[in-house]
């Protein structure tokens, strides 16, 4: 029998720095010499770090918006026998970026697989965050959009481990305001600008972040490190917030004049009170 792996070529998932580069190992700097192809997010960019440590490669654009096309091309060539290496922008490729479809398509089609280690930014605010580096859980990047990203911190409230996500200096506030919202005042640590000259942690808690972003804090990629939610009892169920269980009520086919007297009855809080919480969240009442 013929073994697949001597005969196709190897993909190599090149861990890049992600903002030093005296992180860059020897091991990927020649697996990139030696590449027949690198795949690449931002060519333009890669080249600079290929620049930077003299290395000659043909570059391949391999993006989100060029994956489906781009990774056909890439798998053929790996069937031909020919060598990739693919990177991403910063820190291991196929963690929050499209490198992960290459790396699975490859492994379905018997492609040999192998990583090349490296700098990466979510391990490293972990280790440096104080908090239990043992167990934890990568959520990666939240939905940008506020409703879509509120039902996905409640599926996550939950979770017995201390929590890594990933945010833009652009967002960062609002995101950790609807943590803040969703999961209560958590321990946590921030970090921003990891490995490069203006690297900063912040450690404390959510409210007290949010006072260290608002005198100025909020700029570069953020790493974010949350402290673990407290594990629902076995069958449990989380109460619903208030106004979460006048949105339950009305998709049942409760009316929300009727959804709204019964929650505020039943929480003992003034009915005029949901009402306007409900409409500072933008829905009609």
């Amino acid at each position: 029998m013929t073994n697949l792996e001597t005969t196709y070529g190897t993909l190599y998932l090149c861990a890049t720095p992600i903002g030093n580069l005296e992180d860059m190992t020897p091991r990927a700097q020649r697996m990139l010499a030696e590449a027949d192809l690198i795949a690449a997010e931002d060519t333009r960019h890669t080249l600079q770090l290929l620049n930077h440590f003299g290395i000659k490669g043909r570059l391949v654009r391999y993006d989100e918006h060029s994956k489906e096309k781009q990774g056909a091309y890439l798998l053929e060539q790996l069937l031909q026998g020919k060598s990739v290496a693919l990177v991403s922008d910063a820190g291991f490729p196929g963690i929050a970026d499209p490198g992960e479809a290459l790396a699975k398509e490859a492994i379905a089609a018997g492609v040999r697989v192998v990583p090349v280690p490296g700098a990466n930014a979510a391990l490293c605010a972990l280790i440096a965050s104080g908090l239990p580096a043992y167990p934890f859980f990568f959520g990666g990047f939240l939905p940008k959009s506020k409703k879509n990203r509120r039902e996905q911190l409640e599926s996550w409230k939950y979770i017995p481990a201390t929590m890594i996500l990933y945010e833009a200096p652009h967002r960062i506030e609002e995101v950790l305001k609807d943590i803040l919202d969703s999961w209560g005042d958590r321990p946590m640590a921030a970090a921003r600008e990891l490995t490069k000259l203006h690297e900063e942690f912040y450690r404390g808690n959510i409210s007290g972040c949010l006072e260290w972003l608002a005198a100025g804090a909020a700029r570069g990629e953020f790493c974010l490190v949350i402290g673990a939610g407290e594990a629902k009892a076995p069958g449990a169920e989380a109460e619903l917030e208030p106004l979460d269980e006048v949105r339950q009520l009305i998709a049942d086919g409760v009316d929300k004049k009727t959804a709204l007297a019964q929650v505020a009855k039943k929480r003992k809080i003034p009915k005029r009170e949901l009402y306007n919480q409900l409409i500072s969240e933008g829905e009609e009442a």
